[in-house]
């Protein structure tokens, strides 16, 4: 029993420990969706799909839920915006050649 409650308190006391290292957040300030909006003029439905579901992980602006201030949620979180980012940030829409707008519309649509 001893030995329980050693292993939990220095899980405990990792947990807390953990805290204190977080990852950068990705908030920008700007219309960061102005530029595919602009272009692309998709249907009201559509850009509140965009707006709601996809924009947080594919652009340079993250609102956040209340979660992400509790490691390791944290990082998984960063890890994963990173990665999304990387496939399509729609920050950057207006710096892709037409190829790679035309591909990124086409996984935009099968998705």
């Amino acid at each position: 029993m001893k030995v329980i409650k050693k292993i939990a308190k220095l899980l405990l006391l990792l947990f807390v420990a953990i805290q204190f290292f977080r990852p950068e957040k990705n908030i920008n300030q700007g219309n960061h969706l102005a530029g595919f909006i602009n272009e692309t003029n998709p249907p009201e439905n559509v850009k509140t799909i965009l707006t709601h579901s996809c924009y947080d992980c594919h652009s340079n602006h993250t609102e956040y839920p209340w979660y992400n201030n509790i490691a390791p949620v944290s990082w998984w979180l960063s890890a994963h915006i990173k990665d999304a980012k990387a496939a399509l940030n729609l920050s950057d829409w207006d710096n892709y050649n037409k190829g790679q707008k035309d591909r990124k519309l086409e996984e935009i649509i099968e998705v």
